[in-house]
């Protein structure tokens, strides 16, 4: 019986060494809200296509004439083909033209909206990038704090645990406040401790 040996992916050296800290990064970035009101204002583009596109359908000529575009378009590229498979294939393609006009309308709209597009994702992105700054701040406090809390009630007496204790449910009680939008509502009555 023969015996290989394991390679191990334990690290021996990073045994000794303190553990450092993981910094939380802030998730916000200008081409991530770029990209999101780039795609917003694609689809709001799409929308004005196909509204365009059923403004031009509204007297049937268009359709008409896309039909025929379709048909010669079948008849040119496709001549093997015949009955059912054909009308198929007429369908396909109008309906290929129709989206084609739909994505052109949608592209043109988004390019012509480039400029403000990029003006507000960098102010997004600013405003965004500052609250979570925030929020990560704060979480972090408060994560020191409840570890140093940790650390003291290892070796706390009972009368300092009981102080550490309420030290605690004080912060959960500030962490978990109401928001001001239900502090506000009349209807809604808050219970009495």
């Amino acid at each position: 019986m023969r015996v290989e040996a394991v390679k191990s992916n334990y690290n021996f050296s990073s045994a000794n060494k303190p553990q450092q800290r993981k910094t939380d990064k802030n998730p916000i970035s200008k081409t991530g809200e770029k990209t999101n009101l780039a795609v917003a204002t694609f689809v709001g583009g799409l929308g004005l296509g196909a509204r365009l596109l059923f403004e031009l359908f509204d007297d049937g000529f268009v359709f008409e004439d896309l039909g025929k575009a379709a048909k010669n378009y079948v008849n040119k590229n496709h001549k093997g083909l015949s009955g059912a498979k054909k009308e198929w294939f007429i369908i396909g393609t109008a309906l290929s033209f129709i989206g084609a006009a739909i994505g052109g309308v949608a592209l043109l709209y988004t390019i012509y909206k480039a400029p403000k597009i990029n003006y507000e994702g960098n102010i997004n992105a600013f405003k965004k990038s500052k609250d979570m700054d925030v929020y990560i701040k704060g979480n972090n406090v408060e994560k020191e704090i409840l570890t140093q809390m940790n650390d003291r009630a290892q070796n706390a007496d009972d009368k300092e645990k009981e102080k550490l204790k309420e030290q605690y449910m004080k912060m959960q009680m500030a962490k978990n406040q109401l928001p001001d939008f239900i502090k506000n509502d009349k209807k809604f009555k808050m219970p009495q401790s």
